[in-house]
């Protein structure tokens, strides 16, 4: 079984049920995971923009179709990591990027992504494999 890892912009996406064809095609066969950063985003989202019952049952249901990536010692350490690699180069990524770059990569895991240039730098010094989304 192989997995693939979805940005918050893709795990959005997909839960209204809107991935791309391409996408859809391109993840064939792939049990779809996401970060404990884009399971935080998304609760984020349904706060901010208060989410009324069906929209969260929704959630709740796409949810249990995904793997949750843990925190755990190794995804802190990577995160420490690539941080720290990201600022000696004059770098500096975003902190949840960072935290869904380190998951893939301690669990060493590709990730799907509509942002591709945000996740460039990890792969480029990192090896982070990363998926092109396409288009949103």
């Amino acid at each position: 079984m192989s997995f693939a890892v979805l940005d918050t912009d893709v795990a959005s996406v997909s839960l209204r049920g809107k991935l791309s064809p391409a996408l859809r095609s391109r993840l064939a066969g792939e049990s779809l995971c996401v970060t404990f950063v884009t399971l935080g985003e998304l609760t984020k989202w349904t706060v901010l923009r208060d989410w009324g019952p069906r929209r969260m049952a929704d959630l709740a249901s796409w949810r249990r179709q995904v793997v949750l990536l843990p925190f755990d010692e190794q995804v802190a350490i990577k995160w420490g990591e690539i941080q720290a690699r990201a600022q000696l180069r004059g770098r500096p990524r975003p902190v949840n990027d960072s935290w869904i770059a380190a998951c893939c990569l301690a669990w060493d895991l590709p990730l799907a992504t509509f942002n591709r240039k945000d996740f460039d730098d990890f792969a480029e010094h990192d090896g982070l494999r990363l998926i092109d989304a396409g288009p949103r």
